[in-house]
């Protein structure tokens, strides 16, 4: 039986890294009293909220806390009509906050994650860790089999080319879960008492032309690198899909990342993950995503970018424009899914400037 860390008593990191260079995104329809839990790490840094569903509703933050709230209303009212690219009543709506932030980094987390525990029983800072692996290289064109070679303890084994050994920049950290697993509705039905307790101390560069189910509830990436792909889809509330908002955006980046020479970390740090989801909910959620992703994820494959893509904005749109000519046969939600992606784009745009955000980082 795994159990939460307990951080009561705990004080706040007065020097916590990077605190003016990171947004922390959080999605919810509840209290935010999971903040309490995570104030000695948290608490230092400023709090993007996107309140999804009713926005009359009052959302209570903990007392200490930086934040700025949107609402729907906000959302509609920032974006005018480009406001209907951004999700509702899915978790997606969080990319609303990746689009306002003015920082370079960003760590989204839900609002059902707590505090894990290590096999010592101390309280593992996700955000430390999600911040070192994205400050430390990746080595995405040749598997280091030490994992993570940039790693106090740890280096390139015999055999590993000198030539790349310098890495690339790191764009994406993709963080892990302990107790509820990542699973898809008819796993959690066959498989409704599973748990993770496993903690694997690592950290790895997932390799070049390899895709992976991104989990967008223990999250950090360099939105200067790879912000305007990091979008989680038209999701939700008026669309036949949900549960792969996360999915798609990490599909997205991954081709983009790996056209750029753009690295993606997966492995630690581990968050709590203190509540499963009804699975027959997710079920009629999920269910044409798992007849579809047969489809898709063949598509991501073979996607080639053209070289005068050297932007993430022009990657994006390449991509959207493959989205629509390739996928809409298989569902005219793929065409609107495009379009959506384009529109992702202008508003992206219109907040951030295109110079702020190139291939490698460089205005």
């Amino acid at each position: 039986m795994v159990e939460p860390a307990n951080t009561v008593g705990l004080p706040v990191n007065q020097t916590a890294l990077l605190k003016d260079e990171l947004d922390i995104v959080i999605p919810t329809i509840r209290n935010l009293d999971f903040l309490e839990m995570w104030r000695p790490f948290l608490q230092p840094y400023h709090l993007i909220i996107v309140q999804d569903g009713d926005p009359t509703k009052k959302i209570h933050v903990p007392e200490g806390y930086d934040y700025e709230l949107y609402n729907r209303n906000d959302i509609n009212r920032i974006l005018g009509p480009k406001a209907s690219c951004i999700s509702f009543k899915d978790s997606a709506c969080r990319c609303f906050g990746y689009m306002m932030s003015k920082k370079k980094y960003i760590f989204t987390i839900d609002d059902d994650c707590f505090v894990a525990k290590d096999p010592s029983g101390k309280a593992v800072n996700a955000l430390e860790q999600h911040i070192k692996n994205l400050l430390c290289p990746s080595s995405p064109f040749f598997f280091n089999t030490l994992y993570d070679p940039y790693r106090e303890g740890a280096d390139f084994v015999r055999g590993y080319p000198f030539s790349l050994r310098e890495g690339v920049s790191t764009a994406v950290s993709h963080g892990l879960w302990l107790n509820i697993p990542d699973y898809d509705a008819p796993t959690q039905l066959v498989k409704p008492k599973e748990r993770n307790t496993r903690y694997v101390d690592a950290v790895m560069t997932i390799p070049k032309g390899t895709l992976f189910p991104m989990c967008g509830m223990n999250l950090a990436f360099d939105r200067d690198l790879i912000g305007p792909a990091m979008y989680f889809g038209l999701m939700g509330d008026g669309q036949p899909i949900g549960r792969y908002d996360d999915m798609w955006a990490g599909w997205c980046i991954k081709v983009i990342c790996d056209h750029l020479s753009l690295g993606v970390k997966t492995g630690l740090p581990y968050i709590y993950h203190s509540k499963a989801s009804n699975p027959f909910v997710n079920l009629k959620k999920e269910y044409k995503g798992i007849f579809w992703q047969e489809e898709i994820i063949p598509f991501f494959q073979n996607v080639k970018l053209s070289k005068e893509a050297v932007t993430v904005q022009q990657c994006y749109i390449e991509l959207s424009k493959m989205v629509k000519e390739k996928l809409s046969s298989l569902d005219p939600y793929f065409d609107k899914l495009a379009d959506a992606m384009v529109t992702w784009i202008e508003a992206w745009d219109e907040l951030n400037p295109p110079a702020a955000t190139s291939a490698n980082g460089k205005a």
